[in-house]
């Protein structure tokens, strides 16, 4: 019981040391000053308070001294607090440097703030990028389709990183300039014996406007032969011509055959007529009798002339034997 007092002061003691040394760092205080960077203790109890890594912000800073970058901790903790990638903007400054790029440090945490590497882009400036385009298939005139693939060599832009449109850009409009350098070749030969027209019209286009690259060439990887779309094309058209002119063929029939049909129906209303005035003949001849206007001789004589007729139809085989009635 009597060491309670001495063991609780060790104790707060040693909590105490732990905590000034975090909001002190003491070490990192004396790195800075063998490194020639100036940054006081009250700079680095700042930052801990500030909730910015004084460790990020101090290595960062005397790696930009020894390279002969004149920054600042306050700029740098901007940075960071902006959401930056503080080493990386360091990385791509010395780069930029060591290799002549003009690139500044405002320009450097724009790009990083934009969602860029910056410090990929100052490679992609140095050391030129090669994009190999998907196949791109295009119909030449005479109705053959070539199915190309292009190298498109491209270099960072520092100065159109922000706001510059990306690789998809670039290959779209790449797709866009071969489909109509083909297009515009007469024959599927002349692109095949000189596939150098295609990239030098391409090039001559001026694709990269308004990107993030510069493109510094456009090469044809390969050129394959595809289908004959024309003469596919002219046999979708003539089976389509041949259904059409069926349908035109079927419609005529159609009306043909109800003309047909209502033809059939008249003659036969024509014929009911016939048997219809046909059936009055024997009332006539009845009335007649009635009214003395005809004689049985001359009823006769009108049946042996009647029979005369139809004997001599038969013979000819012109007309077809009356059948008696019942």
């Amino acid at each position: 019981m009597e060491n309670m007092p001495f063991l609780l002061f060790v104790f707060l003691g040693v909590v105490f040391f732990f905590m000034f040394m975090y909001f002190v760092p003491v070490g990192l205080w004396i790195t800075a000053i063998f490194a020639n960077v100036k940054v006081t203790i009250g700079e680095l109890i700042g930052m801990r308070i500030r909730k910015v890594p004084p460790g990020v912000i101090v290595n960062s800073l005397i790696t930009a001294t020894k390279a002969g970058l004149q920054l600042t901790t306050r700029e740098l903790e901007t940075h960071y607090l902006a959401g930056g990638n503080v080493p990386n903007v360091i990385r791509a400054l010395i780069s930029a440097d060591k290799a002549n790029i003009n690139l500044s440090f405002k320009q450097a945490t724009a790009i990083d703030l934009a969602g860029r590497d910056v410090f990929e882009a100052v490679q992609i400036s140095v050391n030129p990028k090669v994009i190999n385009t998907p196949k791109v298939a295009a119909v030449a005139a005479d109705g053959i389709q070539l199915i190309a693939i292009a190298r498109v060599t491209v270099r960072a832009s520092i100065q159109q990183l922000v706001g510059g449109a990306g690789e998809e850009t670039i290959l779209a409009r790449v797709g866009e300039g071969i489909v109509t350098s083909i297009g515009s070749a007469k024959s599927h030969k002349e692109v095949l014996e000189n596939p150098d027209k295609i990239s030098k019209l391409v090039l001559s286009r001026g694709l990269d406007a308004g990107t993030a690259f510069e493109i510094l060439s456009i090469d044809i990887a390969d050129v394959d032969v595809g289908a004959n779309i024309g003469a596919k094309l002219q046999t979708d058209q003539a089976a389509a011509d041949l259904r059409v002119a069926e349908a035109k063929a079927e419609e005529r029939r159609a009306m043909a055959v109800a003309v047909e049909q209502e033809m059939k129906a008249k003659a036969q209303e024509a014929r009911a007529k016939v048997i219809e005035a046909e059936a009055e003949i024997p009332k006539s001849i009845a009335q007649a009798f009635t009214t003395g206007n005809l004689g049985v001789m001359d009823y006769y004589k009108m049946q042996n002339v009647q029979a005369d007729t139809e004997m001599r139809n038969a013979i000819s085989g012109s007309g077809k034997a009356s059948t008696p009635s019942k």
